[in-house]
C-alpha cells in the first residue's frame, strides 16, 4: 500500500487535507521500521501502511490515521512517546500511547498480560473511542497475514479475537469488520470445518447466484409497482454464521436453508415500513422472525428492519431494509458520527455522542477487579453479541444480555436493587427469579432488605455486572466466616495457655503481630487463621514468647492447613501428577466442574475439611471464591498422567457414524474407555465418549478428527458445569 494511495483516500472524505504530515509520518516509520520483517518476509512498513488504509476506509480523521502509520514504532523500536509529540503533536502523542501494548511489562502469565493489556486499551478508548478504532483496524490486517506465525501463535491470536475484537467491532457497529475478523479466526480456529463450509457453499455457487440475481429483480420490480425507488442486492452470508447456526440449532449442512440475505436500501424511514409490507404481501413471512431495529435501535445506534420469508423457490431468505443514512451506520458504525470540520481541517465528534453505556460499565467494573481471569471473562461476557430488549415499569427500554434474567435486570438498574431483590413480576405475573426474559417484556422488582444475594444465582445470572456484583458479596461473606472461625480458634488455643484474646487486642500487641507479618489489622489475621494459611501456634509465639509449653499443649490439635498437608497424600499425587505450592503431600481433588487435564492452568481452592480442589484457572466456579483461599497449582512435568474426560458428539445418524468416530479417535492414540449413544427427536445422534487422554493437546486432535469426519455437526467437551460445594 503506497503512500498516495492513504492520501488518495482520507481526500475522498476530507478534500483539501493537507498531506504533509502524512508524508513526514511515513518517512518517519521508513526510518525507525529499517531493516524490519513481518512473519511474511515482507518489510515491516508494509503492515503500517495498510492498518492506515483501512483508518481511511472507516473515514476516520488525520490523527487517526497518522496514528495508525505509528502505532509500532514505540512498541517495536527505538521511538519513544516524547519523540512522537515532538513531531507530530500531543493528540497523536496520546492515541499511540493507548494503542500501544504492555510488551516491554513482565507478567506472572498470559492471561494477566491479555488482561493488563485490555485494561490499559479500555481506559484509553473510554477518553478517545478513535483507539479501538485504529486496534482494530491493526488487528484486522494481522489477521489477514496470520498463516505466517506458528500453529500455537495463529490459535492463541485467533480465540482472542474471536473472543474480545470481533465482538468489539460488533458493539462498534462495523459489520464488515466483525464478520471479517469471525470468518477469518473460524478458518484458523477449525481449518477443516472451515474448508468444508467454503467447499460446499463454493459447490453451488452458480445457481446460488443465479438465484440472486433473479430475487432482486423481483423485490424491484415489486418495489416499483408501489411507487417505492430502492437500491437491492444480495449475498451469501458469511461462513462463520454458517457455523454457528449448525452447532447453536444441531444442523448439518444441508439442513442450513436460509444462507442468504437482500437487502434494500429506500430513501425514508416511512419507505422502509412501506417496503416491508411490499415484501410480506409477495412472501409469506415467517413468523417470529420480524425485528423492528428503527424503533428500536440496537445500543450501537445500528438501524433496520429485518424480517425472514419464504421466497421463490420455496427458499428461506432474509431481507434487510434500510436507509442510506442507516446503511452508513451498519457499514461504519460508530465511526459515522464523525462530524467534519468546513474545509475538511481535521475531524470532531461529541464525547457525549460517542459515549456508550456498555463501556461506561466496563470502565466502572474494570476498577473493582484485580484478577486477571476474572476481569477477561467479565469483558468476553460483557461483549456477547445477542440482546433481550425489556421495558421498565416506567416505559424505559433498556437492552441486556440475551438469556437474561429478572437477577440481571435488578442490578442494572442499581446495585442495591439487586442484592435486595426479593421477587419479580413479568407483564404483571409473578415469576421466579430465574425466569428467562424475552424481548418486549415489561419488568417489576420486588426488594426486601433481608434478602441478600445467594451463590445459586449464578447458575442463572447472565450480565457481567450481575455476576460481578454477586461473586463480590459472596467473597464478603466467605471472607466475614473465615475471620469468625479464626477469632474463634485463637481464643480457644489462647485460653490453653492462660492468656486473653481480648486483652491482648487492647494492648495492641496482636496489632503488631499482624504488621509484622504483613497485615493491615487484627481482621485481616483472623481471616488468615480462618482461611488456613496461619496457625493460631504461630501467633502464640509471637504474642507469649514467656510460655514454654505451648508446643506441648497445642500439640495434639491439628490445624486446618496441618491436616490438608499431611503425608498420606504422597501416592495420590504420584498417581495425579499435581505440585501443590512446590509440596508433594498434599490432600487434594480434581473438580468436577472444569475437569483440568495437563496443559490447562491451575489454580487450588483450600477447602473447609476436604483438602485442595484443583480447579483451570479462569473457571466460572473460582470466581465466586475468596481470593484469599487460591493457592498456587501446577502440573508435575516428570509426572506421566492420564486423564478422564468426556466428548459429546452431535452427528447425522448415518450407518458407520459410530465406527468412524471410534476409529478417528484410537488413530490420535487416546484410550476409549465407554461409549453411549442415542437417538435424538429430530432424527439425529447424541454420542458420549469417555476417554483417557494425556494432555489438552492430544484433546485438540481428536476434536479435530472428530470434525473432520462427514455428517459430525459438534463436538463439545461435557463437565459437571453444577459445580462443588464448599
Amino acid at each position: 500500500m503506497r503512500l498516495q494511495e492513504i492520501v488518495a483516500s482520507i481526500q475522498d472524505y476530507i478534500p483539501g487535507v493537507d498531506a504533509e504530515p502524512l508524508r513526514k509520518a511515513y518517512a518517519f516509520v521508513r526510518h525507525h521500521h529499517q531493516g524490519q520483517t513481518r512473519a511474511s518476509g515482507e518489510p515491516y512498513v508494509t503492515h503500517v501502511t495498510e492498518v492506515a488504509y483501512l483508518a481511511t476506509k472507516l473515514r476516520l480523521d488525520l490523527d487517526s490515521v497518522l496514528t495508525a502509520l505509528l502505532h509500532d514504532t514505540v512498541e517495536d523500536t527505538d521511538a519513544t512517546i516524547n519523540n512522537i509529540r515532538e513531531e507530530f503533536g500531543e493528540p497523536v502523542a496520546k492515541l499511540v500511547d493507548g494503542v500501544t501494548k504492555l510488551s516491554k511489562v513482565n507478567f506472572q502469565s498470559r492471561a494477566e498480560q491479555q488482561a493488563e493489556n485490555f485494561r490499559k486499551m479500555l481506559l484509553a478508548m473510554a477518553s478517545d473511542i478513535r483507539v479501538l478504532l485504529i486496534k482494530l483496524c491493526d488487528r484486522t490486517h494481522n489477521m489477514r497475514t496470520l498463516e505466517f506465525l506458528s500453529e500455537s501463535r495463529r490459535i492463541r491470536i485467533a480465540q482472542e479475537t474471536l473472543d474480545i475484537y470481533a465482538p468489539l467491532a460488533h458493539r462498534l457497529g462495523i459489520n464488515w469488520m466483525k464478520s471479517e475478523l469471525e470468518d477469518l479466526s473460524f478458518r484458523h480456529l477449525k481449518p477443516d470445518v472451515y474448508a468444508m463450509i467454503k467447499d460446499r457453499v463454493a459447490q453451488k455457487k452458480k445457481e446460488r447466484d443465479k438465484y440472486i440475481a433473479s430475487v432482486v429483480k423481483l423485490i424491484e420490480r415489486e418495489l416499483t409497482d408501489n411507487g417505492i425507488t430502492g437500491d437491492v442486492s444480495g449475498r451469501s452470508k458469511h461462513f462463520y454464521s454458517i457455523y454457528r447456526k449448525m452447532e447453536t440449532q444441531g444442523l448439518d449442512f444441508d439442513e442450513i436453508y436460509d444462507l442468504i440475505a437482500f437487502r434494500v436500501i429506500v430513501p425514508t424511514t416511512m419507505d422502509c415500513y412501506s417496503a416491508l409490507g411490499v415484501v410480506h404481501a409477495a412472501w409469506k413471512p415467517i413468523p417470529g422472525r420480524f425485528k423492528d431495529y428503527i424503533a428500536m435501535p440496537k445500543p450501537n445506534s445500528y438501524q433496520s428492519l429485518h424480517t425472514t420469508v419464504i421466497g421463490p423457490q420455496g427458499t428461506r431468505v432474509e431481507i434487510q431494509i434500510r436507509t442510506p443514512e442507516m446503511h452508513d451506520v451498519a457499514e461504519r458504525g460508530i465511526a459515522s458520527h464523525w462530524v467534519y470540520k468546513e474545509k475538511g481541517e481535521g475531524a470532531e465528534a461529541s464525547n457525549a455522542q460517542l459515549q456508550l453505556a456498555w463501556l461506561k460499565d466496563l470502565v466502572e467494573s474494570e476498577k473493582n477487579l484485580t484478577d486477571p481471569h476474572e476481569f477477561l471473562a467479565m469483558v468476553k461476557g460483557d461483549l456477547f453479541p445477542e440482546e433481550v430488549f425489556v421495558f421498565s415499569p416506567r416505559g424505559d427500554v433498556i437492552a441486556l444480555k440475551y438469556g437474561a434474567t429478572p437477577v440481571d435486570f435488578a442490578f442494572h438498574i442499581h446495585s442495591e436493587v439487586g442484592r435486595n431483590c426479593a421477587g419479580a413480576r413479568v407483564n404483571g405475573q409473578q415469576v421466579p427469579l430465574s425466569y428467562k426474559l424475552s424481548n418486549g417484556d415489561t419488568v417489576e422488582i420486588q426488594t426486601n432488605k433481608q434478602q441478600k444475594p445467594s451463590k445459586d444465582w449464578l447458575e442463572f445470572a447472565v450480565t457481567s455486572k450481575a455476576q460481578q456484583r454477586i461473586r463480590a458479596y459472596l467473597r464478603s461473606e466467605e471472607r466475614e466466616k473465615s475471620i469468625a472461625v479464626g477469632r474463634e480458634v485463637l481464643s480457644k488455643d489462647l485460653r490453653k495457655v492462660g492468656e486473653n484474646l481480648n486483652k491482648l487486642i487492647k494492648s495492641g500487641k496482636l496489632q503488631e503481630v499482624g504488621e509484622s507479618l504483613g497485615l493491615r489489622d487484627e481482621e485481616a489475621l483472623f481471616a488468615e487463621i480462618g482461611y488456613g494459611k496461619l496457625t493460631s501456634k504461630q501467633i502464640i509465639r509471637k504474642v507469649c514468647p514467656q510460655v514454654s509449653a505451648i508446643d506441648e499443649k497445642l500439640a495434639r490439635e491439628q490445624t486446618t492447613m496441618e491436616r490438608i498437608f499431611s503425608s498420606a497424600a504422597r501416592v495420590f499425587r504420584d498417581r495425579s501428577g499435581i505440585k501443590v505450592n512446590g509440596l508433594d503431600d498434599v490432600v487434594f481433588r480434581f473438580a468436577k466442574c472444569c475437569e483440568p487435564l495437563p496443559g490447562d492452568e491451575l489454580v487450588g481452592y483450600i477447602t473447609r475439611g476436604r483438602g485442595i480442589a484443583i480447579h483451570k484457572r479462569g473457571c466460572p466456579q473460582t470466581l465466586s471464591f475468596d481470593p484469599q483461599r487460591l493457592i498456587s497449582v501446577d502440573w508435575d512435568s516428570d509426572a506421566k498422567t492420564q486423564r478422564m474426560i468426556r466428548l459429546r458428539v452431535l452427528s447425522t445418524d448415518r450407518v458407520g457414524m459410530l465406527a468412524d468416530m471410534s476409529q478417528s479417535i484410537s488413530a490420535t492414540g487416546a484410550n476409549m474407555v465407554t461409549v453411549h449413544a442415542s437417538a435424538t427427536p429430530d432424527g439425529k445422534a447424541m454420542n458420549t465418549f469417555e476417554i483417557s487422554v494425556e494432555s489438552t493437546d492430544q484433546l485438540s486432535s481428536i476434536i479435530r478428527a472428530l470434525e473432520k469426519l462427514d455428517g459430525v455437526i459438534r463436538v463439545e467437551r461435557a463437565s459437571d458445569h453444577r459445580g462443588g460445594r464448599y
